[in-house]
């Protein structure tokens, strides 16, 4: 593998799609010239024999298609193709087309240093000196013409970013295009000039809106070395359906992008036992639009809710309403900005975005509709027609709403495409925020059955929403920890969509002037958790020598005018203050240490011995004729699906040749696993082939055979056990404020008693506490509820903890991901961290890796917390039908502790 590859995957963090795509490029290098001389025949003829799919170029240049699923990142693909070519192999003239001006706008602003989305961020080559951006509206300044330069100073590179279709308005009527006449400046066309480069490479953005254009037919005639196509949709659409490209390289789908977690997992909505017979196509309309507003104000309190557990930047969510015309677009305008849709909420809210609207309108509408992602901007509701198809690439569309008549294929292609894209750039494993919703109640069936068909690019989930009163809306009820309540700082801020947490404590401090003091002493006590080696936990705060380090904190924070109070106003006593405050945080706060492990020295992993599944291995021998005999040397090659390889000796070394490419294998350490594993195989195929049979399905399959081993491997990959060194960045930690969503009418439960319906526990609310840490909890069974009341009873005091208290992780295959224990419960005897599980899932990998993680901190835990006088930490992990009533928690704790 190039080098450059590594460098450039690496540099611009590109995801395993984008990184294959550059290896196929860095592979074509190598098997076809980059000369404009070249034969094109026999570098069709090289490429195919190892990339089968493909069968033309369909121009008179060796021409490549990239297939790669919206979402995926076809912009910084581009930049690192143009990156490869340059470093790699000193090509320094491109030329990009963009299919519309949107796209084109997009491209030259992602190709400017200054960008947010720089294509070219971590190349530090064109860090001092970027390449020239020539666009349509500045090539005629001669910028990119590079002739004068002095020897040796040749390396910049020129990127030519062009709109295709207004070259294609320029060629109406056999005209030529004006980047094809004569230039005063160069004395010649600056499409001449290009011509005449010797490196000229061509980049063609979606491709499959202008294939066939006179534009392109045009821009042909640049001859350059080498065509490389991105697209999500590799056919180009005729009255007989679509017509496939004949050049696709890589194929990277909608459904493997959904499988790998790099797009949002599309669902289709209805309304619970909803019948359309007997019901007018208006009456739909509006059912189906109005459900659409209930779930995206459900989503907006989901987003918000996830924003404050974890701190992660608020996304504000829009509806995409698809509109039959421009006239039916005005009219549901209309209709959301009236006073009697949904009480005048969406009033100034909604935009229109069509052709409709020229002059100042226009600009009006664009402003809004490119700031449609910032949380200032008011829209929530966009109403197009037909006007949003590529190159508009936002990260916060949650629902479509479908008004236009369509078939299901329709639909499914044609509205997801602009909503796939994950607002954090990856999936967060919380379904409210990795979920795109299409609302399609009179279509669902159809939906559903078209995505179940074997030839669907997607599977998509199902959601059923139960018909609720109007006057019902989704809140956001935020949870501040009761410590915050009673010093007087838990004032949540009450949004739209947001309602208070009911029955907070009452302060204990009334004055004003106490509560700044309090206020202080808590936020010292905050910045006092990273200080372990002063401060290794919440007890000693409580010593005289510390408190008097707080106070002067305190004071030091106090603006001068409210330690110089009149005789109206007396002084606070901050000492007492300081005092009554750090008994009040001891007593509402179970002390959590933050624990970070660190290995010393190199870890290292090994994958262990297994037993392969083979049985999706059933391939047929293929034909000799796709065989070819080299006389002199006797060896065969192979041309066919994944072939291009030379025949091994050995059978096994199919196997462990193509393994050891991956780049977390390595052949001194794993070679008696790699024979075993090609063992294994080979025993497989000898079952129903011949020895010279096998040669030629493991050459021709060789790389989806080695990938699907190499899948298993990964489920067997062990790190050796190493020493490691714990390490506490805090000695102890405030709670993290939570929240949670709910309905405007629900009500808080009692958590002694169980509702009626508990398969959906989760969306109840439950209070009444005495010893929770928290005004309200969520269980999300009533097993844990069942917990909760056994807490209450035993412990001193509890809580569930809420996103990142504790901020440890687990392996999960080949990822890591963070585990949140369920409970945590201070007694008289020590500290419980509590796992309720199902007990069909006790033996689950993912349960046990998490136990795993959970044991090893509470040993670190407890191990801190006896150097400093405090309690010993257990994980206990139980099975849900282990929980009654006539428990104890020490009982619990003595049967299912694991240590």
């Amino acid at each position: 593998m190039n080098r450059q590859v590594n460098a450039i995957a690496g540099r611009l963090s590109l995801r395993p799609p984008q990184r294959r795509s550059l290896e196929i490029l860095d592979r074509i290098t190598e098997i076809a010239a980059l000369d404009k001389d070249a034969d094109v025949i026999a570098a069709l003829a090289a490429i195919r024999s190892e990339f089968p799919t493909v069968t033309d170029f369909e121009r008179e240049f060796p021409s490549l298609c990239f297939a790669l699923a919206t979402g995926v990142g076809k912009t910084r693909l581009m930049g690192a193709f143009v990156a490869y070519l340059h470093l790699a192999h000193g090509l320094n003239n491109f030329f990009i087309l963009a299919p519309n001006l949107t796209i084109y706008r997009k491209l030259i602003e992602d190709f400017r240093p200054n960008s947010p989305k720089y294509v070219f961020s971590g190349i530090a080559e064109f860090a001092l000196d970027p390449p020239a951006i020539i666009t349509g509206d500045n090539y005629e300044q001669g910028i990119g013409v590079r002739k004068d330069r002095l020897p040796g100073l040749d390396e910049g590179i020129s990127v030519n970013i062009f709109n295709i279709s207004k070259i294609n308005s320029e060629v109406r009527g056999g005209k030529s295009p004006k980047i094809k006449r004569l230039s005063e400046y160069l004395g010649e066309s600056y499409f001449e000039y290009l011509a005449g480069l010797p490196d000229l490479v061509l980049l063609m953005d979606e491709s499959h809106r202008y294939r066939a254009s006179a534009g392109v037919r045009a821009i042909n005639e640049l001859k350059p070395v080498l065509g490389l196509e991105l697209t999500a949709t590799p056919f180009v659409e005729t009255a007989k359906g679509g017509v496939p490209f004949r050049n696709v390289i890589y194929d990277y789908p909608l459904g493997k992008a959904m499988a790998d977690g790099f797009v949002k997992e599309p669902a289709v909505v209805t309304r619970r036992n909803f019948d359309p017979s007997g019901m007018t196509p208006d009456d739909i309309e509006r059912i189906k639009l109005e459900d659409g507003i209930r779930l995206h104000e459900s989503v907006k309190v989901e987003l918000d809710t996830y924003h404050r557990e974890t701190g992660a930047e608020l996304v504000k969510p829009f509806v995409l309403v698809i509109a039959r015309d421009t006239t039916h677009a005005a009219r549901l305008l209309e209709q959301i900005e009236s006073p009697f849709f949904f009480e005048g909420r969406y009033n100034g809210k909604a935009i229109q975005v069509d052709s409709s609207k020229t002059g100042v309108d226009e600009d009006v509408m664009v402003e809004r509709l490119l700031a449609v992602e910032s949380t200032t901007e008011a829209t929530e509701i966009v109403i197009h027609v037909n006007m949003l198809k590529e190159g508009w690439d936002v990260t916060n569309l949650y629902t479509i709403i479908p008004l236009r008549a369509a078939n299901a294929r329709i639909l499914i292609e044609q509205s997801i495409g602009r909503g796939l894209r994950l607002p954090y750039g990856k999936r967060t494993g919380v379904d409210s925020v990795d979920t795109l919703n299409i609302v399609a109640h009179d279509k669902f069936q159809e939906i559903v059955e078209e995505a179940r068909r074997s030839d669907s690019p997607i599977r998509m989930k199902q959601i059923i929403l139960d018909e609720r009163p109007p006057e019902e809306r989704p809140v956001l009820v935020p949870s501040t920890p009761n410590v915050e309540s009673v010093l007087g700082l838990s004032v949540p801020v009450v949004t739209e969509g947001t309602q208070p947490t009911p029955k907070l404590e009452s302060p204990v401090f009334v004055r004003p002037e106490e509560q700044r003091v309090a206020q202080l002493t808590y936020e010292v006590i905050r910045q006092f958790e990273a200080k372990p080696e002063r401060f290794p936990n919440l007890a000693s705060l409580d010593t005289p020598g510390k408190q008097a380090e707080l106070v002067r904190e305190v004071e030091t924070r106090m603006r001068p005018e409210q330690l110089s109070m009149d005789a109206l106003t007396p002084a606070p006593d901050v000492a007492s203050v300081v005092a009554r405050t750090v008994a009040l945080v001891t007593e509402r706060t179970i002390p959590i240490p933050r624990i970070i492990v660190l290995p010393l020295g190199d870890v290292r992993g090994k994958y262990q011995p297994f037993t392969l599944d083979l049985s999706a291995f059933r391939y047929p021998a293929p034909d000799n004729a796709l065989w070819i005999q080299h006389l002199r040397t006797g060896k065969s090659m192979s041309i066919g699906l994944s072939g291009g390889g030379i025949e091994e000796e050995r059978l096994e070394d199919y196997v462990v040749s193509g393994l050891v490419d991956f780049d977390d294998v390595a052949y001194d350490e794993h070679a008696e696993l790699l024979y075993d594993l090609a063992e294994q195989t080979v025993e497989h195929f000898q079952a129903y082939l011949s020895d010279a049979d096998i040669h030629k399905v493991l050459s021709l399959y060789q790389r989806n055979i080695v990938k699907s081993i190499h899948t298993q491997m990964r489920e067997h990959y062990r790190e050796e056990e190493v020493e490691y060194e714990v390490k506490i960045s805090k000695g102890y930690t405030t709670l993290r404020p939570s929240a949670y969503s709910a309905y405007s009418t629900d009500q808080i439960l009692n958590y002694k008693s169980s509702p009626q319906d508990k398969s959906n526990m989760a969306k109840y609310l439950f209070g009444g506490f005495a010893r929770c840490l928290y005004p309200v909890q969520k269980f999300d069974s009533d097993s844990e509820r069942r917990l909760a009341v056994i807490l209450e009873r035993d412990a001193l005091k509890w809580f569930k903890p809420a996103r990142g208290q504790f901020q440890l992780y687990y392996r999960s295959g080949a990822d890591h991901h963070e585990y949140q224990p369920d409970f945590v419960a201070e007694a008289s005897d020590g500290i419980y961290m509590i796992e309720p599980k199902a007990s069909n899932q006790m033996t689950d990998k993912d349960v046990l890796a998490k136990r795993d993680v959970a044991v090893t901190w509470c040993r670190q835990a407890s191990e801190y917390a006896k150097k400093h006088g405090g309690k010993g930490w257990t994980y206990v992990l139980i099975p849900h039908d282990a929980i009654a009533d006539n428990k104890t928690l020490r009982g619990l704790a003595d049967q299912f502790a694991e240590r």
